[in-house]
């Protein structure tokens, strides 16, 4: 049978454009010849139409509100998986065995620790400097005790991930340490991932601190439902810049700059800023009037997703799992309870029921790291932690291909066309655009 093909007529001419499926079945126009053979471009801000690589690792259906990594969906793994089953999943490309689940455990404790000199730069930061800001310089500063000119080399560039990995724990939890004056804390390789984070981020000299297996596998889940989420901003930025042959470590640090905005990795963060606005549960009223109100600016946070237009599914587990911790730690929170009303709302209300605005993740994982004790700075630096496997996994898949191409996105231009210099008496207006 003869490959689809796509037609495109312009300026009366037809011209072919190939046409593929993915593994469910979507359909994609490969353009990826246009522009060399015609010079046309297309022309798509955001990227919302454009597939820029072929990945086997993560899979998004946002009609159906499914998300897949590597085929399995995220409720069963944030049911019965952990940190290091889903770190060598993504990795990998398949579930352990017993004996592979037991070398990455090693793996990832082996190379948990930093070069002393390296702890030595946190004290060159202000002492409250933002977490993410320290974290976007010391992990880049990895790459200059770890350097290789052979990133590509497939056993060189695994190791790396895994060293990343191991460390992104280590080095988040030193920068809040250092963000709040406190004497950092090193790893303890008794504690499994995630009760070896929570006893970096809150032992101290002279208080002992106990796993609690209730947050301990909340933060698996969170870690878990963070990991990978296809090519969002982030780890887009973190393909780009590992298309020039960037060392990976670099390549980490872009995807962690760019996570920082708080459109990507600081939306729960801005969660919990708009419920300290709102305030109360009476006065929700006034502020959804605000929202359906075209003229002001104001807008819920953690409500709708671009790729999601069903339910979040991460949202759902979110949901699940924020009540379990506030019912084990007894807390009744009463910024939950206006988070509920909010939900509640956007459940039943027409405007938010056709705009598919629902509850997406940030708009509880903010509330289930508050009542775990995370401060709202290491919000986004959490995320980090956990985007890094994917991360990782994105580079990795990408530095393993026979043959790369460096990103160069096209523009249409729309500034001033070819114009003759002017000596300076003769210039009349101003230059500044």
């Amino acid at each position: 049978m003869a490959q689809e093909k796509a037609i495109l007529k312009i300026r009366g001419k037809e011209i072919e454009l190939p046409v593929r499926e993915d593994t469910f079945q979507n359909v994609f126009v490969d353009i990826s010849k246009l522009q060399p053979t015609t010079k046309i471009c297309t022309f798509d801000p955001g990227y919302t139409s454009t597939a820029c690589c072929e990945s086997t690792i993560t899979y998004i259906n946002g009609g159906k509100g499914i998300l897949l990594y590597r085929g399995y969906p995220i409720e069963q793994l944030a049911e019965g998986s952990d940190f290091i089953d889903c770190t060598y999943l993504l990795l990998n490309g398949n579930l352990p065995t017993k004996l592979q689940y037991n070398e990455m455990e090693s793996q990832l404790k082996f190379h948990n620790m930093v070069h002393e000199k390296l702890i030595s730069f946190y004290g060159g930061f202000k002492s409250d400097a933002h977490p993410m800001a320290i974290m976007v310089g010391v992990v880049g500063a990895l790459s200059a005790f770890y350097d290789s000119k052979d990133w590509r080399n497939k056993e060189q560039g695994y190791l790396s991930c895994v060293r990343l990995i191991a460390k992104m724990p280590t080095i988040a939890a030193m920068a809040y340490k250092t963000s709040i004056g406190q004497a950092i804390v090193y790893p303890n390789n008794e504690y499994s991932i995630s009760e070896n984070f929570l006893y970096m981020m809150f032992a101290t000299k002279n208080k002992v601190w106990v796993p609690d297996p209730v947050l301990t596998r909340a933060m698996d889940v969170i870690m878990i439902l963070h990991m990978d989420h296809e090519q969002n901003a982030s780890t887009s930025t973190v393909r780009n810049a590992g298309s020039s042959q960037a060392n990976p470590f670099a390549c980490i640090a872009a995807g962690i700059a760019c996570l920082w905005g708080p459109a990507h990795g600081g939306a729960n963060e801005a969660v919990l800023n708009m419920l300290a606005e709102i305030g109360s549960v009476d006065r929700v009223p006034q502020y959804l009037k605000r929202v359906k109100d075209p003229k002001d600016s104001f807008r819920l946070m953690g409500f709708g997703h671009r790729v999601y237009k069903a339910y979040d599914p991460r949202a759902k587990l979110m949901r699940k799992i924020t009540h379990q911790v506030l019912n084990h730690l007894k807390l009744n929170d009463p910024v939950l309870q206006l988070a509920m009303e909010l939900e509640k709302i956007a459940q039943t209300d027409e405007y938010f029921l056709k705009r598919n605005l629902y509850p997406n993740i940030d708009f509880y994982s903010g509330i289930c790291l508050r009542a775990m004790g995370v401060p709202v700075s290491m919000f986004t630096v959490l995320f980090a932690v956990a985007r890094t496997v994917g991360w990782c996994s994105q580079w990795y898949e990408m530095a393993s291909e026979p043959v790369s191409k460096i990103s160069r996105p096209r523009q249409i231009f729309s500034g001033a066309a070819t114009r003759d210099f002017v000596e300076m008496g003769g210039r009349t207006h101003p230059s500044r655009l």
